[in-house]
């Protein structure tokens, strides 16, 4: 089941072994004055940033939800709305991120969130064998399959990166 190690004990990876899935963690030494916390770890790895995904926490029509994009694209707000069925969708709050989730901003995993947010997930998701998400803090992240993450987080998936 991957690698197992102190590094690896949050609530991202608990969910993960509690599913059974075959999961890699990867550790980096997380750089404080990195302007982007993806494109860091998709650089720390030596990964094609396009396979390193960023979890965003968005208000749509007043509920938190996740969009799941490439660290090196953005988020198309309308079209992550429409794929979740609602009208208008910005980013949520950083302290509603961190207290509905339960991590902090730039380790906000899709996976093991103290509560479950409805979640949208790229379409390009699919174009990897594995892919790597936040594993629920800086410096740690979680390498699974795209079908394990769409359906660990019972997300859609939809074109909402740009």
């Amino acid at each position: 089941m991957g690698t197992k190690n102190k590094g690896d004990a949050t609530p991202a990876f608990a969910a993960l072994r509690r599913a059974g899935l075959d999961v890699v963690a990867h550790t980096y030494e997380h750089d404080p004055s990195s302007a982007s916390y993806g494109l860091e770890a998709a650089d720390a790895l030596g990964v094609a940033a396009g396979r390193v995904f960023k979890t965003l926490v968005i208000d749509l029509d007043g509920e938190l939800c996740v969009a799941v994009v490439p660290v090196e694209r953005s988020l198309d707000l309308k079209a992550a709305a429409s794929a979740l069925g609602g009208k208008k969708a910005q980013l949520a709050d950083p302290a509603a991120a961190q207290r509905t989730t339960g991590y902090v901003l730039g380790g906000i995993s899709p996976l093991g969130q103290r509560r479950a947010l409805r979640t949208v997930v790229d379409e390009t998701v699919r174009e990897w064998p594995t892919v790597f998400v936040s594993g629920g803090r800086r410096g740690l992240e979680a390498e699974v399959s795209p079908t394990d993450l769409v359906q660990l987080t019972r997300a859609v998936t939809a074109p909402i990166a740009r």
